[in-house]
């Protein structure tokens, strides 16, 4: 395991929560969530994935999701009392949150958007996030990831 820290795990530190770190092989390019959590040899149902939205009001929401999930626009308006909320283009990624398609945490963006997590995340003592550079994941409670985004529990995903 390599020394790198990245500006996610700077900011946990800072806020005194406690992470472990964990680090898969990578080329460039963005690999799938399912792969992430092979590579990691980690159950997918802790590994969660970090997406973007704009609401019909056109502001943005981070949703988090498990990597084996797809989410539901309409649970996720909902959570975030939209009408309706769209993907955002992959090409818009690092300009709205500063961070690069398969490197995308909900910690540390560009800017503090209001945050889901699927309420199957508290099920879990921990979960995996990404941790803001492809290849590098943390592994922290829930519950403090919550805290720390100002971040909502609530379902998210398709049935």
């Amino acid at each position: 395991m390599s020394e790198h820290k990245t500006n996610v795990m700077r900011i946990l530190e800072k806020e005194n929560i406690p992470y472990l770190t964990h680090e898969y092989p990578h080329g460039k390019e963005a690999v799938d969530g399912e792969t992430v959590a092979a590579l990691l040899g980690q159950d997918v149902r802790v590994v969660f994935k970090t997406l973007v939205t704009r609401g019909a009001d056109q502001n943005f929401y981070v949703f988090v999701i498990p990597v084996n999930q797809e989410l539901d626009l309409k649970k996720a308006a909902k959570a975030a009392n939209v009408k309706s909320v769209a993907m955002i283009h992959v090409s818009d990624i690092t300009k709205v949150t500063g961070y690069v398609r398969g490197g995308c945490s909900p910690v540390g963006m560009k800017k503090k958007y209001p945050t889901f997590f699927d309420e199957s995340a508290k099920e879990n003592q921990n979960i995996i996030v990404s941790a803001g550079k492809i290849g590098y994941q943390i592994d922290l409670a829930p519950q403090n990831l919550a805290l720390l985004t100002g971040g909502a529990f609530a379902p998210l995903t398709l049935s």
